[in-house]
């Protein structure tokens, strides 16, 4: 071992993980009456995002989603797509995007490779999500996302996505990955052959 490696592992006083939690973190403290999300006619300040984002790791945590659990979610561009980037890796859990574009047949595979023990789908696209989940042999918590400027289809989740907001408590304590090479999103390939294919991120 070299001089200057010597007490020089990671620890606190010497090193913070890279992550893009410390983004949201930081703007909702410099900037936290700033609007962070304007959609639909409403808007919604950092401070708030922050807020929100505390409470559904929190509620997440509670229903049993932890370090390297899969989230998956089908919804397009929405404030709540904008939440859950940043909620579930306060979770610990990974993000899994799923394309609203792929038939019900691939989103069940997704389900199934990226052993997702949630499932969050937007009420437009709850035909593909119920459809998927018959594919699937995995049998997620599922949760609808309410959205205004989708037609409303049926509910098949448990409960709702504000609903699952307010299981949470913005005093709820959460922390950064205790190693920057935690995983915080699975992406999948599209308009490839065969199967899609599973690609990692991490918070570095």
């Amino acid at each position: 071992m070299s001089k200057y490696d010597q007490d020089m592992e990671p620890r606190g006083a010497n090193h913070v993980a890279l992550t893009p939690l410390s983004f949201l973190q930081r703007t909702a403290s410099v900037y936290p009456d700033r609007a962070a999300i304007r959609y639909v006619g409403t808007e919604q300040s950092w401070s708030e995002t922050f807020r929100r984002c505390c409470r559904l790791a929190d509620a997440l945590r509670r229903r049993g989603v932890g370090r390297n659990d899969t989230v998956a979610v089908l919804c397009p561009n929405t404030p709540a797509a904008v939440e859950l980037s940043f909620a579930v890796p306060m979770a610990g859990a990974v993000l899994n995007m799923i394309n609203t574009r792929l038939d019900a047949e691939m989103v069940g595979f997704i389900l199934d490779h990226g052993e997702a023990p949630v499932f969050m789908v937007d009420q437009g696209l709850a035909e593909v999500g119920e459809r998927a989940l018959r594919f699937a042999t995995v049998d997620p918590l599922v949760i609808d996302i309410e959205d205004p400027t989708q037609a409303k289809g049926s509910s098949i989740g448990e409960v709702t996505y504000e609903a699952l907001v307010e299981e949470g408590s913005i005093d709820a304590g959460w922390s950064f990955p205790p190693d920057e090479w935690d995983a915080i999103a699975l992406n999948y390939t599209s308009g490839t052959t065969g199967n899609p294919k599973g690609v990692v991120y991490h918070h570095r």
